[in-house]
């Protein structure tokens, strides 16, 4: 649940937060970045919109300690997980590869950042899969195994439940959840989730034959993916009989067929799905792909199963990352503004800083940004109008609200969850405005991310905030001030809610509250968007090429799409991509899929 809102191994990653400053993105990841300076300091009733905190203004041009000659094989503009997944592969498969990054530190929306000794985790928060090896493992985890990196966790099983029926812990499993049904829903709703299960759980073979790692975006993948993959491929199919193989042709239709075709009507599981789906995708379940919902399914309700959360924090996995680029040899430059994508006779050749320098990529300009972020850095000559055409009219997710809270745990019961969910009218459906709040207190499971006896949290809306209503507000006015101090209060009901009589918010050491004009500005996010809103059936995620010869995309805006597990396969296809099949197939084989 990294590909969804609530990041962790299929679900959305989340865009950052903010009562602090954004740094300018043009060379942002297609996760959204952000971050704060390690040291930084925030007074609680600092806007974060009218003051830079300490980055560089979006008008600025940091100083660059460029490391090394400025050319590469490859040159990938930002460092989200998507960018640096690509370029750790890049580097291990012996390409001279250099990251730009407009920021101080890498990460995109998966950073850390530490304010008064709260080190805050800046978008995901709930992970699985992270220390999986194989066939099936998280495409993140797929990648740290090429690096030689691996990153301790502390493992859960459950988050809250805030809802209108009641509030439950719910419980991953394959049995726990039934048992949360019959007493907080109904027999009926424990028997049509039994019957999802069953039918699910066989296509789920299928839907995990084919790692992502052995994709790539040429006709290398007949021998990389299809033939290489072919007979655990069939035994799946033989495995789950004439009816199981029958159903995993609805794996590229939306989810909703299949609960269709189960009859499955009962509103709370049907609501359940939903909420899953769009904790998943930013879509529900008529929406999202049956492929992305049986793969999470059946992480999170098979024997076994587990939740993940990094120890130190979300930056705990950038850290990784980064140290695996650097152990083969690749490059990172911090506060290095990409200006402009430079083409040559119809080539990506390069990008011109904001400084003015000229980085020369020698293979290819690979971007990390957003789709319509990446159409700003090109010059508008060398733009197909074809290829403007569709950017331009795909759907954009809205954007969020967020807040971000460091306060002392004394008073805070002592078996608070690190995650909660609240919904409040499961009649507006979980993708209306101001209606799901999440909530992430990492500081239970990792107590060295607080000062002692303290806590962090973030609560959010996912992706749900209309950025209309903020459109042509002065970020100094009045008017912005209330709206932002209007449209956080949902946030500060649901933290009330979910913690208890015990939290106070005038105790808050730290408050920090971001707007979609927050993410606009200071993450170069198109309206401050959390990524394309494309439905299953409704249209595809663009591949990783474009029309201009050697540049390339990864991350959110690319095939298969947002969330942490799907951005990391996103740069590793692109990755693959630009090396021999035979280097690709080798590498396959050292990770033993």
């Amino acid at each position: 649940m990294a590909c969804g809102i609530f990041p962790h191994y299929y679900v959305k990653i989340h865009p950052p937060s903010s009562n602090f400053k954004f740094t300018p993105k043009s060379d942002s990841t297609a996760n959204t970045s952000f971050t704060l300076p390690r040291d930084a300091s925030h007074s609680r009733s600092r806007d974060p919109s009218s003051s830079t905190n300490g980055f560089p203004s979006p008008n600025s041009k940091p100083t660059i300690s460029f490391p090394g000659k400025r050319e590469a094989d490859v040159v990938v503009i930002g460092s989200g997980i998507g960018g640096l997944c690509c370029a750790g592969l890049l580097a291990r498969y012996g390409q001279e590869v250099l990251v730009l990054e407009s920021h101080d530190q890498p990460g995109g929306a998966a950073h850390s950042f530490n304010i008064k000794g709260f080190k805050f985790d800046s978008g995901p928060s709930l992970f699985s899969g992270l220390q999986s090896r194989g066939l099936q493992a998280n495409p993140l985890a797929q990648v740290l195994d090429a690096l030689g990196e691996s990153i301790p966790c502390a493992r859960y099983d459950s988050w809250m439940v805030h809802i209108p029926e009641g509030e439950f812990l719910s419980r991953i499993g394959p049995k726990h959840f039934l048992k949360d049904l019959e007493k907080y829903a109904s027999q009926d709703a424990a028997m049509e989730w039994q019957r999802l299960l069953d039918a699910i759980l066989p296509m789920s073979a299928a839907a995990m034959a084919l790692p992502p790692l052995s994709i790539r975006g040429d006709l290398g993948v007949v021998l990389t993916s299809a033939t290489r993959y072919a007979p655990s491929l069939f035994k799946s199919f033989t495995e789950m009989g004439l009816q199981g193989a029958l159903g995993s042709t609805r794996l590229f239709q939306p989810f909703s067929a299949v609960i269709d075709s189960l009859g499955l009507k009962n509103p709370f599981v049907r609501n359940w799905v939903d909420l899953l789906a769009f904790l998943l995708a930013g879509v529900k379940s008529n929406g999202i792909l049956s492929a992305e919902m049986v793969y999470m399914l059946a992480e999170w309700y098979k024997p076994g199963c587990s939740l993940e959360y990094p120890l130190h924090g979300s930056g705990a996995i950038v850290d990784a990352l980064v140290r695996g680029i650097q152990k083969f040899g690749g490059r990172l430059s911090l506060c290095t503004h990409v200006e402009q994508i430079i083409v040559e006779n119809g080539r990506a050749v390069g990008v011109k800083l904001r400084n003015g320098q000229f980085v020369r990529a020698k293979k290819a300009v690979i971007s990390n940004a957003s789709m319509w972020d990446t159409l700003d850095l090109l010059p508008e000559e060398a733009i197909p109008n074809s290829y403007q055409d569709r950017i331009m009219s795909t759907p954009q997710c809205d954007s969020f609200m967020h807040l971000h809270l460091g306060f002392d745990a004394e008073g805070i019961r002592e078996d608070l969850g690190i995650h909660h969910i609240v919904v409040n009218d499961w009649s507006r459906g979980v993708d209306a405005d101001q209606n799901v709040v999440l909530i992430s207190v990492p500081s239970v499971l990792s107590p060295d991310l607080a000062p002692p006896g303290k806590h962090i949290l973030h609560a959010y809306t996912p992706g749900t905030e209309p950025s209309g209503l903020w459109e042509g507000l002065d970020r100094k006015s009045d008017e912005y001030k209330k709206l932002k101090a209007k449209r956080s209060e949902v946030l500060w009901r649901a933290v009330e809610r979910a913690l208890g009589p015990g939290f106070k918010r005038e105790k808050c050491e730290v408050q920090l509250v971001g707007t979609p004009l927050t993410h606009q500005r200071f993450l170069r996010r198109n309206r401050g968007t959390y990524g394309p809103a494309i439905e299953a059936g409704k249209g595809t995620f663009p591949g990783h090429m474009t029309p201009i010869p050697q540049l390339y995309c990864c991350g959110d805006s690319t095939f298969p799409g947002i969330g942490v597990p799907a951005v990391a396969a996103s740069g590793a296809i692109v990755a693959n991509s630009l090396v021999s099949v035979s280097q690709h197939s080798q590498l396959l084989d050292a990770l033993g899929i």
